[in-house]
Parts: structure tokens; sequence; C-alpha cells
């Protein structure tokens, strides 16, 4: 089978979207090696990553389509898909290039979510119309829609009117490298490297409202922790707003903020941590709960959208918008050795729904469906 990608994540992006590109792409080309498959890059700068074995990049040749990347990778991959005879193209991330589904060519569209549908005071109205557009058109256009949840898939129905039957719910996969312990030396090494204490709380993901930051600095203020939050993840504007409310407070505890962090520097940070607490508002999916799970860390995270389905029943639970909730199950865990191991134990047991060999058999089950 001749496997085409929208690669431009897996290039480009170094977190999110990247990150579920690069593990998609990466357990396919493993697991199925005697397929072929084409990674579509419109990127014109330095990229991140390197196409694995048995895969081809492709990338825009003539100069002005080097300069009109996002054009060429909206007009252009239908023809060139055409020339490589494929028999299955994948949009990793919620578009497809036009014309696609005139070709004879089965396409898979990946959602991963419709935040800006429901948040959408986060987004500027003139995103939110551009990903409606192109959202929606994929999700017409394609055969078959993959959503990484369950509540992913509740919401194309819901917003979008899509028929059950066209969408197929598969977990997104975590990296390799947070299922491996890592040696105490090393682990050290990275708490050396970032200057951080003996024990500490970890968060992860965008430093953005939807996070809940702000709620989890509230939770640990009215109940008292001192233990030190470590946050991993790319500021913006709202960073400012958190480091003026921790500025204000002064039984806020010590917060270290980290941006720019490897997968790698991130596993020994997972272990390092008494807990990953994730008080999201909303997910998609949630892979810093499925990452600290595999990791061998407990997690705290939020009652709502895909999170329970994620973290199952290895994980503690809180209404996000309620701090008291979230500092009283911090209290809890670091009190709670047995309750610790236990959510440990059950998290690696959980985490193994999500290894790259399950996500890449389900995939592939999916495009033999498409395929025959």
């Amino acid at each position: 089978m001749r496997i085409g990608f929208d690669a431009k994540r897996a290039f480009n992006n170094a977190a999110g979207l990247g990150n579920f590109s690069r593990n998609s792409i990466a357990a396919l080309v493993r697991q199925c090696s005697g397929d072929q498959f084409f990674l579509f890059n419109s990127g014109v700068k330095k990229t991140l990553w390197v196409a694995p074995e048995n895969s081809r990049e492709v990338r825009p040749e003539q100069f002005w389509w080097k300069n009109l990347g996002n054009v060429w990778r909206t007009f252009q991959v239908t023809k060139l898909a055409q020339n490589l005879e494929l028999d299955i193209y994948h949009g990793l991330s919620h578009e497809l290039p036009v014309g696609i589904n005139k070709t004879g060519i089965k396409s898979v569209v990946t959602i991963h979510d419709l935040i800006y549908i429901r948040y959408s005071e986060f987004f500027r109205r003139l995103d939110r119309n551009i990903y409606d557009l192109k959202f929606r058109s994929a999700c017409r256009a394609a055969d078959r829609i993959h959503a990484i949840s369950g509540q992913t898939k509740r919401d194309l129905m819901t917003f979008f009117s899509v028929p059950e039957q066209k969408i197929k719910v598969i977990y997104q996969s975590v990296n390799p490298v947070f299922y491996q312990p890592i040696e105490e030396a090393q682990k050290q090494h990275i708490r050396g490297k970032f200057r951080l204490p003996e024990r500490f709380l970890l968060t992860v993901g965008t430093v953005e409202p939807r996070k809940n930051l702000l709620g989890l600095l509230n939770g640990m203020i009215c109940s008292g922790i001192e233990v030190p939050l470590v946050v991993v993840g790319k500021p913006t504007r709202y960073k400012a707003a958190c480091e003026d409310f921790i500025a204000d407070n002064r039984g806020c505890p010590d917060v270290f903020f980290l941006s720019g962090i490897q997968d790698t520097e991130l596993a020994s940070l997972y272990q390092l941590a008494e807990a990953m607490v994730y008080p999201s508002l909303f997910e998609g999916f949630g892979l810093p709960v499925a990452e600290a799970q595999a990791s061998g860390c407990p997690v705290i995270t939020s009652d709502t959208s895909s999170l329970p389905e994620v973290g199952g029943d290895a994980a503690l639970y809180v209404n996000p918008e309620k701090p008291e909730e979230i500092g009283q199950a911090i209290i809890d865990l670091l009190a709670g050795e047995e309750l610790r191991k236990v959510m440990i134990a059950k998290g690696k047991v959980n985490a193994e729904r999500f290894t790259p060999e399950v996500f890449a058999t389900q995939m592939k089950q999916l495009y033999n469906t498409l395929f025959e």
C-alpha cells in the first residue's frame, strides 16, 4: 500500500500537533514495513525531524511554491498524490488538500478537537472562520474521519452532524521514550540542568487560559501546599497574568517555568515529579495524562471532556473550576504513599492502551478497510 501523510506539522511544529504527527508516522512506518510512505512537507525552514527509513519526504520544488507553502499544501498536493499513485492520503491535522475526494485516492482526516467552537472566546474571529472552513470541508471530503477520542467523536456528531459510521475513534500514541525507566544519574543531571528542587509537582501544556494554571495555583494556595510547581509548556500572554498572580500572593509556592523541553528531558521530569497535575478545562485527548502514566508518575486531572476517558481508573479527578478540589487532591496524594503506589501501578497498565504498536495496528486496520 502507498500511503501519503500531510507531514507539515511533523517537520515544523515542536509540540502538540507536531508530536502527534511524528509519533503517528513513526509508529506506522516501524510496524508496516511492507508499505511505502510519502511525507508531504510544505515548510521552508530548517526542519525539526528527519524522515524515517522506508519513507520519502515530498517538498515543493519550484521557487514560487517554496514561497507559498500553505497554498502548495492546499492546492498542489492532490496532483502530486495522483502522480505518486497513492492508495491512501491521511491529513493528520484537520485538513485535506482540495480535490482529493475526486481522485479515487481514499482519504482519512484526523480531527483532534473542536475547541474553537466550545471555547470561541479564546480565538480570534478570523481564526475561527478559517478553522471552520477547513474542518468542515475536510470532514465532508474524507472517506473516514479519525477522532482521537470519544469526546471528539461526539463533538463531530453534535456540531458538524457527521454520521456516526463515518467516524473511527483511535487513541493517539505515546512516544516510546516515556515507557522507559531512566537511570538515576540522568534524572539528576536534568534536575541540575534546570535547577529544580528535590520535590516538585509538575504540570505540562501550553501556558494558556484553557490549561487553567491560575486554578491550579489558587488550589495550592487555599490548601497551604508549599511543594514547588514546575510548569512545562510554550508561554503565551497568559503567562504574564500567572506571574502577576504569583507576585501578588505570598502564600504561592515557588514556580519554575520551562519551555523548549525535549521529550527525553520531559520523561525525566515525569519520573522525578511527585505528581503531574493537569486541571485543564477541556481537552480533545490530553496527551500529558497518558505520558505521565507511562512514565510512572501519578496523575491528578479534570473530570471533564476526554480526560476521564484517557486517565481511566488510574487518575484522581477534580472539578477544574473548584480550586479547593484541586488542592485537596494534591494533599491526599502527597500524604498517601500507598495511594501513590496504587496509582503508579494502575497508570502503567492504563498507558498500555496508548503504545505505538496499538495505535499502528488500529490505524492500519482502518486503512485496510478503505483499501479493500
